[in-house]
């Protein structure tokens, strides 16, 4: 329980801290709105189909700088990078709106509909 605690603290501190990958750019903006790319259950972006070059690199600078943040987060709290992803996510997919695309643990690409609530795993509590 304690170590859950731990956990959901960074993440409320990963929602605070981390900006919004649409906010990054209009490419970033534009891919998330058309559903080529979305934020997964691991606190990362990723890819749904094939993108251009300069929305790939973009989502690959994004999913660094998180990285970093992940694993400097982790660090401090003596937990590992995966669960500091895994806990971010919790924050990052409860903001995925609707037409975006997002994935859960099972690995599987959705789309969230108009009158569905953000997807929430069952680990966020």
């Amino acid at each position: 329980m304690m170590r859950r605690a731990a956990l959901l603290a960074v993440g409320m501190a990963l929602a605070l801290a981390a900006p919004l990958a649409a906010q990054n750019s209009p490419t970033v903006a534009a891919g998330l709105a058309s559903g080529v790319i979305g934020e997964r259950f691991d606190g990362y972006l990723g890819y749904v189909r094939s993108v251009s070059p300069a929305l790939s690199r973009q989502v690959d600078a994004i999913n660094i700088r998180r990285r970093t943040l992940y694993s400097n987060l982790a660090a401090r709290r003596g937990v590992s990078p995966g669960d500091v992803g895994i806990t971010a996510a919790c924050s990052l997919l409860s903001r995925v709106d609707v037409g975006q695309a997002y994935m859960l643990g099972d690995g599987k690409w959705r789309r969230r509909a108009p009158g569905q609530a953000a997807p929430v795993p069952d680990y966020c509590g």
